[in-house]
């Protein structure tokens, strides 16, 4: 059972158990605009089942639980743009943070022998405390939205300690898609640098392109967060590609893969700073690759020539 089945981990992920054989129901709240998007683009929404539910409703998690009896369960839900986590700070704790206790307190009631994925983010570094983060590194989140992770992550480890949980945690670090929500910075980047080639726009409008972070693939991603679920054990795990690269660095890269200048587009724009920047992230992955056997396989370049390519597509022929 997949929770955020819809967003973009989700949709990696349902697709990989599917071909592992796996038998797939994922959690559907009932609100806001179509989110099956992702999972038509992926072709996967036909192989598996749906189920009405919220991880802020406890009841319907039971229910839940009760009607697909799995072996694992993995929880991608939560309100995870960093940005509106400052404008909705109650909303993120409730779904990021409590979101997950309500999981895995109705797995520990309806499912114990289940084992048990838990999102957690680098946004829980934040202000860094060692310059390369691993599971060992301190946490200081910046923001709303990894503190609520912040809280997830410690309850799971709470609950594998306190009732002996199958229960794993992925320090996952930024990781992007074709499939990447288009208020993301790398997906906004990738549309306007389409746009621009197609003559739809003109500008690419951005805060802080200083900052720099550890992007990788969530199609490579999502692999590790199945392995976690095949060890003897539960425990935590940074996944990360070991390499960082600014914003600028990446808009770079983009442009640059559709035969345009950065420097000709580019406006800084106030309105885009955080209250409390991140400057930095970069993880290390040893335990993954020591443990899980896991290790990223999409290069930077590789990833957002891949997002460049499928705006094109979604917008147009190039003109």
């Amino acid at each position: 059972m997949i929770t955020g089945v819809s967003g973009q981990d989700g949709a990696y992920l349902a697709r990989l158990l599917l071909q592992k054989g796996y038998t797939v129901f994922g959690l559907r709240p009932r609100r806001g605009s179509d989110t099956l998007w992702r999972l038509r683009e992926l072709g996967v929404l036909e192989a598996m089942e749906l189920i009405d539910g919220d991880v802020t409703d406890l009841s319907s998690l039971l229910r839940a639980i009760e009607r697909s009896q799995p072996d694992e369960i993995y929880n991608l839900a939560a309100q995870s743009f960093v940005g509106t986590s400052w404008d909705q700070p109650i909303l993120t704790g409730g779904v990021t943070g409590m979101g997950a206790v309500n999981l895995l307190e109705a797995v520990r009631l309806a499912a114990p022998q289940a084992r048990f994925y838990q999102a957690s983010s680098s946004e829980m570094f934040g202000l860094i405390q060692a310059s390369r983060q691993d599971e060992r590194t301190p946490f200081y989140p910046r923001s709303p939205y990894g503190a609520a992770k912040l809280y997830a992550h410690w309850m799971t480890v709470n609950y594998r300690e306190s009732h002996g949980l199958h229960a794993s945690s992925g320090i996952l670090f930024n990781h992007e898609s074709p499939l990447r929500g288009i208020e993301f910075v790398t997906r906004k980047v990738t549309d306007a640098v389409a746009r621009i080639r197609l003559g739809l726009q003109r500008e690419l409008r951005l805060g802080n392109v200083d900052a720099r972070r550890d992007w990788g693939y969530a199609g490579d991603y999502v692999e590790a967060m199945w392995l976690m679920l095949q060890q003897p054990v539960g425990g935590d795990f940074v996944v990360a590609t070991g390499r960082n690269a600014s914003v600028r660095e990446m808009c770079e890269i983009a442009f640059r893969h559709a035969g345009l200048t950065l420097e000709d587009h580019l406006v800084i724009d106030p309105a885009f700073l955080r209250p409390a920047e991140v400057d930095v992230l970069l993880g290390d992955p040893a335990r993954a690759a020591a443990v899980l056997g896991w290790r990223p396989v999409t290069s930077l370049e590789t990833l957002i020539g891949m997002m460049v390519d499928r705006d094109l597509e979604r917008l147009g022929p190039a003109r």
